[in-house]
């Protein structure tokens, strides 16, 4: 056997192992990146302080609406003044 031979059989185990490393590294960093695109279009946003959660902006008006709907009775909806 060549004296040479076990210095190259380490060598390409480095290399294999290496090789895999680097695939492993850049697909978990890929996946990172993707969900925390992911997570601030919901307005959730990582950082080294923490977690932080946005709260959409909502139009007063459009927020009145929606709560009015569920609040004021029936016959207010329905035209009834006798109920004001």
């Amino acid at each position: 056997m060549h004296p040479l031979a076990p210095l190259l059989i380490l060598l390409t185990v480095l290399l294999v192992f290496g090789s895999i490393g680097y695939v492993v590294y850049t697909i978990a960093n890929d996946v990172a990146d993707k969900t925390s695109q992911k997570m601030q279009k919901k307005n959730v946003v990582f950082s080294k302080e923490g977690m932080k959660v946005g709260v959409r902006e909502v139009r007063e008006e459009s927020y009145v609406d929606h709560t009015q709907r569920y609040v004021l009775p029936g016959g207010v909806l329905d035209g009834d003044t006798s109920l004001r």
